[in-house]
């Protein structure tokens, strides 16, 4: 290079030896500037820190630091199903509690897999966050539970925390939601509705949340003389497809003198509801649909759906709050959940029947 022409730019990433330096504080006033310490760092100083990382380009090995800690300032999350807004909308909550936290969530796709699930627990460790959050609905008589739960005391025992959103009969802090009582709040409003024969598209049998669903649906149908007969049942995947499928199985077998068709979730209502059409008969007239979860897209399809509100964005909040909570234990996990209460919602999918 010519004299006189240009600095070579730097090859190598700046260390926090070269912030320090360029700075002029020591290596320690560095560290705690730009690493989230909880000691004090003089406010003149930690300023100049931050002007020198900026100049220099320091960016904070994350990895390192993770070692250093014991623990790293991640939330890993674990869904079933991230194109499923039940899930998307846990995640947002999730998210702006890190926010305000100053933490990042890391997420990933179990497919409602519990081999897969375990494997991501696996991997996650190795990446020490802070927190794990685990938002799938546990299957009931989880052959993989005994491996699950000692990867997460091995996780805890590092200084993670876990957390499980759903019901869980692992010994780690669980929200629980109201997925049985809120079912069975909607029978009870669907049959001062008018409606006396129903069916119902439900997920797999090991499913916990489709079981505590289907449960708490039976429970309020039941002072009524009401049910679920066996051929009024279908099961089916736990999405829109699912909820396709299902209906279109249904209507195969001959809908009869169905009035109503309660899908255990909104997006297989959906699904249910286009097979419904598919079939050239109209939803909410012909037969009448429910689902549950009350995602955001219900109040925009035609006609609008009856579900139960569930506080998705709430309920991502309040588990990464029970996550850091030093003070939790079952007793507060039991309190969060009163936060989490459903509604039932009643639309135009389930008009009142005339006497």
């Amino acid at each position: 290079m010519a004299e006189g022409g240009p600095q070579t730019r730097r090859s190598t990433p700046a260390t926090l030896h070269d912030v320090a330096r360029e700075a002029g504080v020591s290596l320690a006033t560095a560290s705690r500037s730009l690493n989230g310490s909880t000691r004090k760092v003089n406010e003149e100083y930690r300023e100049r820190v931050l002007a020198a990382a900026a100049k220099l380009g320091y960016t904070p090995n994350l990895s390192a630091q993770a070692v250093a800690r014991g623990t790293s300032t991640t939330v890993a999350l674990l869904v079933a199903d991230i194109a499923d807004p039940y899930f998307s909308s846990i995640a947002a909550g999730v998210v702006g509690a890190a926010s305000g936290e100053r933490l990042i969530v890391t997420m990933a796709e179990t497919e409602r897999d519990s081999e897969r699930e375990l494997e991501l627990v696996r991997a996650m460790r190795g990446q020490r966050p802070r927190v794990m959050i685990l938002s799938g609905s546990r299957s009931i008589d989880d052959g993989l539970a005994p491996a699950l739960e000692a990867e997460l005391a091995a996780y805890e025992q590092t200084g993670g925390r876990a957390v499980f959103i759903s019901a869980s009969d692992l010994p780690f802090r669980t929200l629980p939601l109201a997925n049985r009582s809120g079912a069975k709040d909607l029978a009870t409003e669907l049959h001062a509705l008018g409606y006396r024969r129903f069916a119902a598209l439900t997920g797999p049998e090991s499913l916990r949340t489709a079981h505590d669903r289907i449960a708490g649906f039976t429970e309020g149908l039941a002072p009524f003389g009401t049910g679920l007969a066996d051929d009024r049942l279908v099961r089916t995947a736990f999405t829109r497809d699912g909820g396709y499928e299902g209906m279109r199985e249904l209507l195969e077998r001959g809908l009869g003198d169905t009035q109503l068709v309660f899908a255990l979730n909104d997006v297989m209502a959906m699904g249910a509801m286009s097979a419904v059409r598919d079939a050239g008969l109209e939803p909410g007239r012909d037969v009448a649909i429910a689902g549950f979860d009350d995602i955001p897209t219900v109040r925009d399809v035609t006609p609008r759906l009856t579900s139960v509100r569930m506080p998705l964005e709430r309920i991502g909040e309040q588990a990464l709050r029970l996550a850091l909570d030093d003070e939790a234990d079952a007793a507060s996990a039991r309190a969060a959940s009163a936060d989490v209460s459903t509604e039932v919602v009643i639309r135009e999918s389930t008009p009142r029947l005339e006497a």
